[in-house]
């Protein structure tokens, strides 16, 4: 094999990925499409999902809330049905949750930013395991950068976020002896309208401007600019290639080196 074809996945692999109709998700879905992956998105957003999957012909959908246990039993029979197996798990669901004091922070927000953020990990992981230790496969943790650096008035999404580390770590050790790779991405300030979102709470809760937010987010990493969303679709790609068919265990940072948050 050479060097160009170790570093594209084999065509027929079967992917499943979380809130996979928009945003990073969907790029990586696309991403998978273009290799000729087989793939099954998931998504709360229903309307989005059906828009995603009418204009990707071949696209696999299923309405789901990742965070409810009965509903990911439901999504993990449909992909055995479906797809026959799983060889790739991207676990991509997650939300910015609040922005705030932990003093000003509602039990309500909290909770549901762990739910979906780390919790849902867990009960997607534990229910598509079986498959990928029959298939060998591989699993790919979103994270972000907030799992490697602390990140005030948003505790609970960073908090999620170092957990989804020590998730990928404890998990590559389980699963590994069975064959299997379990890897975090650590997006950094990902362009599209999440990082809008955030940068607009983040700028109100400060007391500065959009722009003045967006100035400081950018001077904080090495390269001064934002991660396009292809940044982190084609490092989904080449850890399921095997050009990484050595890399497990790892927490892996696209971000543009952010220095600070």
């Amino acid at each position: 094999m050479n060097f160009i074809d170790r570093m594209r996945p084999a065509a027929g692999l079967r992917v499943l990925i979380t809130a996979g109709a928009s945003g990073i998700g969907a790029v990586i879905a696309k991403a998978f499409l273009e290799v000729d992956a087989k793939v099954m998105i998931c998504d709360i957003d229903t309307p989005a999902l059906t828009a995603f999957t009418a204009a990707h012909p071949g696209l696999l959908s299923e309405t789901t809330d990742v965070s409810d246990a009965g509903a990911v039993e439901t999504l993990i029979d449909s992909v055995r049905t479906q797809l026959g197996g799983l060889d790739v798990l991207v676990n991509n669901a997650g939300i910015a949750g609040p922005t705030g004091r932990i003093d000003t922070l509602e039990v309500d927000d909290i909770r549901r930013t762990i739910e979906i953020d780390l919790m849902s990990q867990f009960l997607v992981t534990r229910r598509s395991a079986g498959m990928l230790r029959e298939s060998r496969g591989v699993i790919l943790n979103m994270s972000s950068v907030a799992g490697r650096l602390g990140i005030s008035l948003r505790t609970p999404y960073a908090a999620a976020k170092w957990g989804i580390v020590g998730l990928t770590e404890s998990l590559a050790r389980e699963l590994g002896p069975d064959g299997v790779r379990v890897n975090a991405i650590l997006p950094g300030i990902v362009r599209g309208d999440r990082i809008e979102k955030v940068l607009t709470a983040r700028a109100k809760a400060e007391g500065v401007t959009y722009d003045e937010m967006e100035k400081l987010y950018l001077q904080n990493t090495s390269l001064r600019r934002m991660v396009e969303p292809e940044d982190i679709a084609s490092m989904a790609l080449f850890l399921c290639s095997p050009a990484g068919a050595n890399l497990s265990g790892q927490a892996i940072s696209v971000c543009a080196n952010v220095e600070t948050l």
